[in-house]
Parts: structure tokens; sequence; C-alpha cells
């Protein structure tokens, strides 16, 4: 049995919604198992895979999945879409460099297209350097789909 459907106010208040944020380095052997699961070769160096920004990002900022999908008050986990995972890279990610991660939900409103109800949310996450540069930035878009209207 779904939910009832939260109220579009309680969605909109998502916007400016911080994570605690914090920091992540990527292993090497974390690097090694993304790049090898890819089917790609090795960077040069030390230079991480790029799909290091499906999982970094979430977890240096101090929030889960789990979290993401209830602060959205998802029904179930198949009530989720994707719209988009908009990655930037100012500089190339890599292994064993300390990364300080800082995250917010940057819009948050109800939609309706084709008769199909949804809450449309995306999560900014800014990676840093050690030296407080811009790194990377993964802008993280979903649908909570809320059914049929």
């Amino acid at each position: 049995m779904s939910r009832p459907l939260p109220p579009v106010e309680d969605i909109r208040a998502l916007v400016g919604h911080r994570f605690p944020g914090g920091h992540y380095t990527i292993a090497h052997w974390e690097n090694f198992l993304l790049t090898e699961c890819t089917g790609s070769e090795p960077l040069p160096g030390d230079i991480a895979h790029p799909v290091a920004l499906f999982h970094v990002p979430i977890l240096g900022a101090g929030t889960s999945i789990g979290e993401m999908f209830a602060l959205g008050q998802a029904d179930s986990d198949a009530s989720i879409g994707i719209e988009s995972y908009d990655w930037e890279f100012f500089q190339p990610l890599r292994e064993e460099h300390p990364y300080r991660i800082d995250a917010e939900i940057t819009e948050a409103d109800r939609r309706e297209e084709n008769g199909r109800m949804f809450d449309r949310i995306a999560f900014r996450f800014d990676l840093e350097d050690a030296d407080g540069k811009p790194a990377a930035r993964t802008t993280i878009t979903w649908h909570y789909n809320r059914g049929k209207r």
C-alpha cells in the first residue's frame, strides 16, 4: 500500500537542505575495481575512473541513497526515476587524494506530465581538492513518482 501524497509545500521546503558534508579519498583498490567493472583499462598514473562520481559524492557528503529516498518521501525503491546525472570535472579525480564534499538540494517541486505526477528533486555535490580548488561537481536529478492523476 502506498503512502498518502506528501504535501507539495513539504517537497518545496527541501530546497536549501544541506547534508553534513565531509571528506572522501578514493583508494587505489577501489579505483582498480571500479575501472575493472567498466571493462576499461586503468587510466594513467593515479587518475581515478570517472564512474567514482556515482558514489563518492554521496558517501563523502555524509548521506546515503536511503536518506535521499526518505527526504523525498519515496513510496519504494521502485518509485524513483532517474532524470539525469550531470558530471562536471574541473580537474581529474585522483586516487589517494582527499576531497572535501559539500552537498545540498537545489531544486524540489511537483510536476505533472501526460497525466503522470512526480516530485522532481535535484541534489548538487561539490568536490574540492586539499587546496580548496574545485575538483568536480555532480548534480543528481530524480523523479519521485506519485502515480497517475
